[in-house]
Order: C-alpha cells, then sequence, then structure tokens
C-alpha cells in the first residue's frame, strides 16, 4: 500500500504544475471551437475588373499560341515532304497521291491541278495554296492540243532563250525544257562551274538528280558550242589538296597517285595514269582534262 501510495503522492509544485496544464488544455479547446479561422473576405469574380483582368489573361495566351505556330513560307507544292504536309494539315492518303503522281515524272502547275491530284478539301486548299510557289514557266504553259503532243508554250518559250550553247546558256533558259524546275535548272549551272565548262554532252548526266529522260531533252535543245578553257595542273608539282579538288579525283584515287609519283618521281606523260593499279581507265579522258605532266 505504501508503495502504492507514493505513486500518488505530489508535492506541492507539481499539483501545482499539473493544474496549469489542465488549465492551458481547455482554454485551448475553448479557442479551437469558438473562434472561425475562415477568412471573412470574399473575392467577387463576376466583378468588372476581374473579367477585364481575365480578358487581357486570355488574349496574352492567344497571342503565345499563335506566335509558337509554325509559319508559312511560299513554297513549291510539287515538293511537299511527308512532313511538311503533316503541317500543312494534309491526310496521309493526299500526300501519297501527290508523291505517286511525282513518281511518273509529271508537275501540278496550279493549285487547281494540284486539288485534282491530292483530292484535298476546298477549305485546306484555299487555306494554303496563297503559300503556292510555282516556276514563271507554268503561268506561260498553253493547253495541249488533243491530236498531237505538241507544246506550244515551249515551242513559243524556246524562241526566246538567249543562246543554244550548253555552256552558255542561263539558268532561265533551262527552264523552257519541260520537267525541268528551278532546282534542277540551278544544279545544272553549279556542275557546270565545278566542271570549269562541259567538254563532252554526257556529262550533262552526271549532273544529280536529272533524269536520263530529261537530260536528252535538254541536249536537244542545247549542245557544245563552246569549248570550255580549263586551266590544268601539273601533276608532278600540284599538293595533295589540288590534285583532290579535280572532279573525278576522289581521296583514295589521289591517294594513289601520288604513291604512284613517289614511287617513279617524275611523271613523263599523263598516260602513265593507266599504270596506276585500280586506275578508273573510264574516267581517264575526263580526268585528264585537268591534268598535265611537264
Amino acid at each position: 500500500m505504501k508503495k502504492l501510495k507514493s505513486h500518488f503522492w505530489y508535492t506541492k509544485n507539481q499539483r501545482n504544475g499539473i493544474l496549469f496544464l489542465v488549465v492551458i488544455i481547455l482554454l485551448t479547446q475553448f479557442l479551437y471551437h469558438s473562434i472561425s479561422f475562415e477568412s471573412e473576405s470574399h473575392y467577387n469574380f463576376k466583378s468588372s475588373n476581374v473579367i477585364a483582368f481575365q480578358n487581357q489573361i486570355d488574349s496574352l495566351k492567344l497571342l503565345e499560341l499563335e506566335k509558337r505556330k509554325p509559319k508559312i513560307y511560299p513554297f513549291n507544292p510539287n515538293f511537299i515532304s511527308d512532313y511538311k504536309g503533316y503541317q500543312l494539315g494534309m491526310s496521309p492518303e493526299e500526300i501519297d497521291r501527290l508523291h505517286l503522281y511525282r513518281t511518273k515524272g509529271k508537275y501540278v502547275n496550279s493549285k487547281k491541278e494540284f486539288q485534282t491530284v491530292t483530292k484535298v478539301s476546298d477549305s485546306l486548299l484555299n487555306a494554303i495554296s496563297p503559300y503556292f510557289k510555282f516556276p514563271d514557266w507554268t503561268k506561260k504553259k498553253k493547253i495541249k492540243s488533243n491530236k498531237s503532243n505538241f507544246n506550244f508554250s515551249s515551242a513559243k518559250d524556246k524562241s526566246k532563250i538567249s543562246t543554244k550553247d550548253l555552256n552558255l546558256a542561263t539558268q532561265n533558259d533551262f527552264l523552257v525544257i519541260n520537267e525541268v524546275d528551278d532546282v534542277i535548272s540551278e544544279r545544272i549551272i553549279k556542275y557546270r562551274t565545278k566542271l570549269q565548262g562541259f567538254s563532252y554532252p554526257d556529262q550533262l548526266f552526271e549532273v544529280w538528280g536529272l533524269k536520263r529522260k530529261v537530260g536528252k531533252k535538254i541536249l536537244e535543245t542545247f549542245s557544245i558550242i563552246t569549248k570550255p578553257t580549263i586551266k590544268k595542273v601539273n601533276v608532278n608539282t600540284a599538293s595533295f589538296k589540288e590534285v583532290l579538288a579535280i572532279p573525278y579525283i576522289d581521296y583514295e584515287l589521289c591517294v594513289k597517285i601520288f604513291e604512284f609519283r613517289d614511287e617513279v618521281a617524275e611523271l613523263q606523260s599523263i598516260s602513265e595514269l593507266k599504270n596506276i593499279e585500280g586506275f578508273p581507265l573510264e574516267k581517264y579522258e575526263r580526268i585528264v582534262l585537268y591534268l598535265l605532266a611537264e
């Protein structure tokens, strides 16, 4: 009993402390149940100021979304890629119809013809057609006769070419040929510059992306009248970089030429190139246009 009693025996200070703790607990419970912690102020979201502010936020959001939209620049619809067509809103079937039409070597030359080939809706055509950019020569194209395949627009345009010299013709001159667009005509000019001029008519077929049948049409109108003046490089004194810059010579062939030059000390004749093991004999006539041995 004494032990049990000792557990319930408190000093005066301990009793005062317990009493103070009980008072704090009761006071806290009273304050919790009697005081409301909710804000008494309420916002009127339908007020004119709030509505005006929300409208301003919405307009800023619309401006930002408009900025994020991909910009459309003028383009030739004949060269629409899958990704470009997706951006324009075309369906995969519509894009495939255009690509199939192009594989036949045909081009669309008006927005009406574009719709006929792709079968896009009027609404989509009206949205994207302002950005169509066709070559200038298509604007002069005339209707073909049902009785013959003679193209009157081509005949009219051909009469306006500045020259029939393949080495002097301009980019616009090549555009009079059917199926030659701005891209192909520009490539012809660039490749001709790289060669320092065409020495053989069949060099035209080396232009990247030029179809053989189109090349033949070009050669029916243009021919080599002026032979090019080519600056030749002395194979015995030229640097590796100079020889590598020559058309028809790649890095591997350039290495072989220099190894052969080191072996013989000096080439007495340019025809000695044929003695190089693995030398492309089919390119010899073209390579020697740019090389000499002195």
